[in-house]
């Protein structure tokens, strides 16, 4: 049975139209990205096909999953008002352009158009960034789960303006005379976009999240970890990203030995967390077991790898052949599993909570269909590991092939598990609720 946390304050929360409709959209981004690398796979895909694929996958799925999961938990955990319901709906569609805009110039080849829609991406997420800073800022203090989310806005602030500096570049050379070139903005930018704000989100939010579902607390080396982590993550970030833009190997040496050994940390504390776990298991965890492993095995081979070399073209995300490993075997399925929880979670608060103990109510387990859950779990497990073998082991194209079309097939039965939770349940949320998404909280004042 699923947990329903007592300790969080829902009445601050905004209608649920606007989170829902931002995992809807990811969806959307999620199947286009993993629809584009089957057509990569097989040979049919044009253009620039992997540009388009990794910001489909990270900036689309993740980050506007990120998007609407921050929107609605940070008023929550936090108990706060949200800075402005009607910024947070705006954010959705304008990145939703800016993100589609891009792919397209990129399967396009229409490289003179990046500019424009990297700056409409740009004012997107810079609007998002605002809104959650401003909400965060009227804390008088904060937890491990915030200062993380409010260094991701950070990262996220720079991550997008060198986009911007990037997009320009593919028609009109930047850098040449500033003594860096595209290569090592690029590295830099990408650095910064995947271990600056998605991780930095997804681990602050992993201290919360895996205690909060598994009805424990962090003790013992979980809090000299989470420590070590706090300190050691962020600076390692910006020296690995900085040693890349500059082409410095030493720092940028230092910089991924404290990434991968913090990170390492991290899986130990999530596996930690799911063995003492007092709850059963579900989806959300299941998942989130096989993160951990894909983390600390990812870890384990990215530290020697980024010791030797960090500065190497097929190291970005880590020794070669882990980016699959670490894309879609953590990241992933860390999302995954939360949306797991969070999308039956808010449909249940918004649908359910005030009939609790006046008449029969579901669970948020009877929500989802179990079969659905346990069948999309199997297709991506499998899809995912014939990926990380086929990049780690050299194995044919056919088994990337096999793997990607699974990961599809997976993928198709998880959106529509989690669209049946929202159309049986609440239908309403994503076709009305138009006037609450902008109503409320709105208008920016303290």
């Amino acid at each position: 049975m699923s947990v329903i946390p007592a300790d969080v304050d829902t009445t601050r929360q905004p209608p649920m139209t606007i989170p829902l409709r931002h995992f809807v959209v990811a969806l959307g981004f999620l199947a286009a990205a993993v629809g584009l690398r089957v057509a990569f796979a097989v040979g049919v895909a044009p253009g620039a096909a992997r540009l388009a694929h990794v910001h489909l996958l990270l900036a689309g799925w993740v980050c506007v999953t990120i998007m609407g999961a921050m929107t609605q938990f940070v008023p929550v955990w936090s108990g706060v008002e949200l800075y402005s319901r009607r910024l947070a709906t705006t954010q959705l569609w304008v990145v939703s352009v800016g993100l589609a805009g891009l792919a397209g110039c990129f399967l396009l080849g229409a490289f003179a158009w990046l500019p424009v829609f990297g700056a409409v991406a740009l004012l997107g997420f810079w609007t998002f960034a605002y809104n959650v800073a401003r909400t965060l800022s009227r804390l008088d203090g904060s937890d491990v789960t915030e200062r993380h989310f409010g260094l991701a806005l950070g990262f996220l602030a720079v991550v997008t303006a060198l986009g911007v500096l990037l997009a320009v570049d593919f028609t009109r050379p930047l850098f040449a005379g500033i003594g860096v070139g595209h290569a090592s903005v690029r590295a830099a930018h990408v650095t910064l976009a995947v271990f600056g704000v998605v991780v930095t989100t997804v681990v602050g939010a992993l201290y919360q999240l895996a205690t909060m579902f598994t009805q424990t607390k962090l003790r013992g080396v979980d809090v000299w970890l989470r420590r070590f982590e706090e300190v050691g993550y962020p600076v390692g970030v910006v020296a690995l990203a900085g040693g890349r833009l500059v082409s410095d190997p030493t720092l940028a040496r230092v910089g991924g030995a404290l990434v991968a050994l913090s990170l390492f940390g991290v899986a130990a504390i999530l596996a930690r967390r799911l063995v003492e776990s007092a709850v059963d298991w579900t989806p959300m965890l299941t998942r989130y077991a096989v993160a951990a492993v894909a983390l600390a095995g990812w870890a384990v081979l990215t530290l020697p790898a980024w010791l030797a070399d960090p500065l190497a073209g097929d190291r970005l995300f880590g020794a070669p052949g882990t980016g699959s490993l670490f894309r879609l075997g953590f990241v992933g399925f860390v999302v995954l599993g939360t949306l797991y929880h969070v999308v039956p979670f808010i449909v249940w608060i918004h649908r359910y909570s005030d009939r609790l103990g006046l008449e029969p109510v579901p669970m948020l387990d009877d929500l989802y269909d179990a079969r659905l859950a346990r069948l999309d779990f199997g297709l991506v497990v499998s899809g995912v590991a014939a990926v990380v073998a086929r990049d780690l082991a050299g194995l044919s194209t056919g088994v990337e092939t096999a793997g990607w079309t699974l990961v599809l097939a997976g993928v198709a039965a998880f959106a529509a598990n989690l669209l049946r939770v929202i159309w049986l349940h609440s239908p309403q949320s994503l076709v009305g609720g138009a006037a609450a998404s902008a109503g409320g909280a709105d208008d920016g004042a303290d």
